[in-house]
């Protein structure tokens, strides 16, 4: 079995915000096992597993990346696209596009504190559209 499609999310604020409800709710009925894979087809935002208990880690990843990647940066060149854009694009390549969750007995296997971010690192980033390819038998 192969399936593979779309999902749109609606726009999000800047900031770290859990989507694995959102991302539950549109899959298919799964495979007994196999791989989901997501990707999000963007530069200036990313996908992460992380904590999904305590609302403050998300707080905590906005303040550490933007610390790390601080905005108005003087070595940046590519700021036509506005002071957030680059740094955007940097937290994207630092967090990554993709993730593969394993399927087990057709639910995905997370651990009990996990769960699935959006990691919008634009001020208005827009709607974001994740691919999702789901593999298994």
């Amino acid at each position: 079995m192969m399936k593979q499609f779309e999902i749109t999310l609606s726009p999000y604020r800047r900031g770290y915000h859990l989507i694995t409800s959102e991302i539950q709710r549109q899959l298919p009925e799964l495979p007994k096992i196999g791989p989901v894979h997501l990707l999000i087809k963007h530069t200036s935002a990313a996908l992460s597993l992380n904590e999904n208990a305590d609302p403050s880690v998300r707080d905590d990843f906005e303040s550490f990346m933007n610390k790390l990647v601080p905005e108005n940066d003087p070595v940046f060149t590519h700021v036509f696209e506005g002071s957030d854009d680059m740094p955007a694009h940097l937290k994207s390549s630092l967090l990554g596009a993709n993730l593969t969750i394993p399927v087990t007995n057709g639910r995905l296997n997370l651990g009990t504190w996990q769960g699935i971010y959006l990691c919008e690192f634009r001020n208005r980033g827009g709607s974001r559209k994740i691919v999702v390819t789901i593999m298994g038998e």
